[in-house]
């Protein structure tokens, strides 16, 4: 799952919203963080870690990544991650009570509040991600290629992730219905770590 689905799994506290947000960045022993982070933005971050287990050995997911082309399938677990924030934007309403639009401007708020616990990287990009809003621009295939292509600017080695919408075109029925057969299942299975 990519950074809106892991905000929207969270509870709905900053702390399990930073953590979960933070499991992306945060690596290694989370004992070495007790000094930097609140319990429980440690436990959001343990949730993350969970989600991306359960999330990357599904069937569904792993069905998701065979719709990869080639070029592309040694990121097809990023991709499909990106692919997934999309359909929950698009589909936000049957999954939440309250408007994207309204979250997601709550989420900058939070991590504007929360900026000095941020690593460096989340720090420096935070002005862009508002500006841009990226976790809104999700929703529109526009804001999913724009993401693809800061991803494979990020990436040091040869990659064709800016192409990456490519797939999500073709594959665009079958990802969606993939999609949603997993995602009340995840939803099930976060609900389960409370």
């Amino acid at each position: 799952m990519n950074y809106l689905a892991h905000l929207f799994l969270a509870e709905n506290t900053p702390e399990s919203r930073l953590g979960n947000l933070l499991g992306d960045f945060v690596k290694g022993n989370l004992d070495n963080f007790k000094t930097v982070y609140s319990p429980q933005i440690i436990q959001g971050i343990k949730i993350h870690q969970k989600i991306d287990y359960f999330t990357d050995r599904h069937p569904i997911f792993k069905q998701s990544k065979q719709r990869i082309s080639e070029k592309n399938r040694r990121y097809a677990g990023v991709i499909i991650d990106i692919y997934y924030d999309h359909f929950l934007s698009k589909n936000w309403l049957t999954y939440s009570n309250q408007d994207l639009e309204i979250f997601v401007t709550q989420i900058y708020q939070m991590l504007e509040t929360y900026k000095s616990l941020l690593p460096d990287k989340l720090k420096n990009a935070l002005p862009r991600m508002i500006q841009e809003d990226w976790l809104g621009s999700y929703r529109y295939l526009t804001g999913i290629d724009q993401t693809f292509s800061r991803l494979s600017r990020r990436i040091k080695r040869h990659n064709n992730i800016a192409f990456a919408l490519e797939d999500l075109i073709t594959h665009y029925s079958l990802l969606e219905e993939d999609f949603v057969n997993f995602f009340p299942q995840l939803v099930d299975y976060t609900n389960s770590l409370s």
